[in-house]
């Protein structure tokens, strides 16, 4: 056993090596520690500067990008602060395995070396097994630095919309750049949106306050029937051209509804030979590009059958600001950018669907949403926005439904609410888990669901109208079965709730209490769902004559104009102007420069 003594000499070596690696990693940890801790990287003296500033010039773009940009380079810093704590973290556990794992290889080849082995005052391993508070402050030293690593606060994790780990904190003032014109009667209940989401491949910051200045899924941002824009008009005439800035035949027919991002709008179309996405400028009208959704593997051969009302591409494409997706009844779900480059496409397999395939897409940070409820059963699905691949798959013990989930913020991450027969049901965006859910509808569900004054509601014709107070336990507040919708979808504002029916009356509750406070019969139905800008409620009848009360306990019409055709989708909404698609034009509505 002559290469025993080398083998010792190689081991102790590894031990003190690796003793001191633990050592200095523990001491860069708890400095490291100590560091994040004294840290908030939203909480700076220079970020809170700008914005205070641009409460002065709330119109300074160049002030507004400055402040994006310094809060980029916080977070930057701030992720790699956070992660060289994790990563230390590691490495000093791995570190003091080998340490201690070299610790008992030395003491065995000893015992071998010298029978038996006698721990005296010149021996180092007795020495240091002797001196027991060497030990025990290495002990300590090594618990304070693996605490010190687990135990810092992940600020951007507390503040991340979605991640159900917020601590209540107000970012108003640093975090989002309030550059909304946001009616406070349009929502109640956006406490959430004072945050800020992650999107697109360079990892450009998108604030709610650019969400909520856009109109970019169904029913506007989050699919909630609210619009935060402003010198919304109330007077035209299609037919005589009156207050029509433009309007545009569109190629392949839809009942799917416009949506806009900054100075482009999309919708798509589709008859039995081709699926169309089509983007038009704002200003003029003009079709910036057309692309098909065809070469798309898993596409069926043939065209579904579907019936009139609903037809091949009844579901509203959804804009992330980079991307604009779509869905058509066939499965085919494809992805472009904003100048019309195909990026991914996949078929989610042949809806089994006696109607037609007509639930919206919806978006949120890296995430595309698909509720894909057929007869088969249901399903939600979370889709990678850069990909297309799945990120999560929850069944659902749902029937067949055709309506669109919505975002709602709620304790600090946000909630998929999904309607459907016969659940309402709450779904964590991040796992796709689900949080809560009440059964209480039946039928063919086509009405999505709305929140505000704190409560989800949802309708459904031959069903009955609830509104949901979501807790522990979630319940029904209340609930009615006077007025119910068959396709349109309700909507509150300001503490009202507002539905809208297929045989044309509009109704007005109490969102608190149900208590009726108004009606009123139209006698022309309804499918697209109410929108709430600025106050006042627009409501688009199935023969294109837009109704516009005042959001008011007391029943005030504001005006009734007409697009002189029928129309079935619902509206999209800028400053100044509202996007109206009819059976056959898609029309760009205000004033006349």
């Amino acid at each position: 056993m002559t290469d025993q003594p080398t083998k010792l000499k190689f081991v102790n070596q590894i031990m003190v090596v690796s003793g001191i690696f633990c050592i200095m990693t523990a001491l860069l940890l708890i400095l490291n520690f100590w560091q994040v801790k004294q840290t908030d990287p939203l909480d700076s003296v220079a970020l809170k500067t700008l914005v205070l500033k641009l409460n002065t010039e709330p119109n300074n773009e160049e002030l507004k990008q400055e402040i994006r940009n310094l809060d980029l380079l916080a977070r930057k810093a701030y992720f790699n602060s956070h992660w060289q704590v994790k990563t230390g973290s590691y490495l000093l556990f791995f570190g003091a395995i080998v340490f201690f794992i070299s610790l008992k290889i030395s003491h065995d080849l000893k015992s071998k070396i010298e029978r038996p082995i006698e721990l005296g005052k010149n021996d180092p391993i007795a020495r240091l097994l002797s001196q027991r508070w060497i030990m025990v402050t290495i002990a300590f030293l090594f618990l304070g630095a693996l605490g010190s690593a687990y135990l810092s606060n992940d600020y951007l994790k507390m503040y991340n919309l979605g991640d159900g780990k917020t601590k209540g904190k107000d970012l108003s003032s640093i975090k989002q750049i309030d550059v909304s014109a946001a009616d406070s009667t349009a929502t109640d209940s956006l406490a959430g949106g004072k945050d800020s989401t992650l999107t697109g491949k360079t990892g450009a910051l998108l604030s709610i306050a650019d969400i909520k200045s856009q109109s970019n899924s169904f029913r506007g941002p989050f699919g909630n029937g609210c619009s935060w824009h402003k010198q919304i008009p109330t007077s035209w005439d299609g037919a005589k051209g009156r207050k029509i800035i433009w309007k545009v035949k569109v190629g392949k027919k839809g009942f799917n509804s416009p949506v806009i991002w900054n100075d482009k709008i999309f919708l798509a179309g589709a008859d039995a030979k081709t699926r169309m996405v089509y983007c038009f400028d704002m200003a003029t009208g003009k079709t910036l590009w057309q692309q098909a959704a065809s070469n798309i593997n898993g596409s069926p051969s043939s065209t579904p059958k579907v019936s009139d009302d609903t037809g091949l591409s009844a579901s509203t494409v959804v804009v992330d600001g980079q991307r604009v997706f779509a869905i058509f009844a066939n499965g085919d779900l494809i992805a472009f950018d904003m100048e019309g480059k195909r990026l991914w496409a996949k078929n989610l397999g042949l809806p089994d669907n006696h109607y037609g395939h007509a639930s919206s897409l919806i978006a949120l940070k890296n995430k595309l949403f698909i509720q894909f409820d057929t007869n088969k059963g249901g399903r939600l699905i979370a889709l990678n926005v850069l990909t297309g691949a799945t990120i999560w798959d929850t069944k659902r013990s749902s029937k067949i439904a055709w309506s669109s989930p919505i975002l709602m913020p709620s304790g600090g991450r946000t909630l998929l609410i999904t309607t459907s027969n016969p659940f309402v049901a709450a779904y964590d965006t991040e796992t796709g888990k689900e949080v809560w859910s009440v059964e209480c509808l039946s039928g063919e569900v086509a009405p999505s669901a709305t929140y505000g004054s704190g409560l989800v509601f949802a309708a459904q014709e031959n069903a009955k109208l609830v509104a949901i107070q979501p807790g522990s336990p979630t319940k029904i507040l209340w609930e009615g079965d006077e007025y119910l919708p068959e396709v349109s979808s309700p909507v509150v504002s300001n503490n009202l709730l507002f539905i809208c029916t297929s045989f044309g009356v509009m109704a007005c509750y109490d969102a608190k209490t149900g208590k009726k406070n108004w009606e009123q019969e139209f006698g022309t139905g309804f499918y697209a769902s109410p929108v709430v800008a600025e106050g006042k409620l627009y409501a688009l009848d199935m023969k294109g004559k837009m109704h516009i009360v005042k959001v008011s306990k007391e029943k005030k019409i504001i005006g009734e104009p007409t697009l002189g055709e029928k129309a079935f989708a619902t509206p999209a909404f800028a400053d100044g102007k509202i996007i109206l698609r009819g059976s056959q034009y898609l029309y760009c509505i205000g004033d006349k420069k």
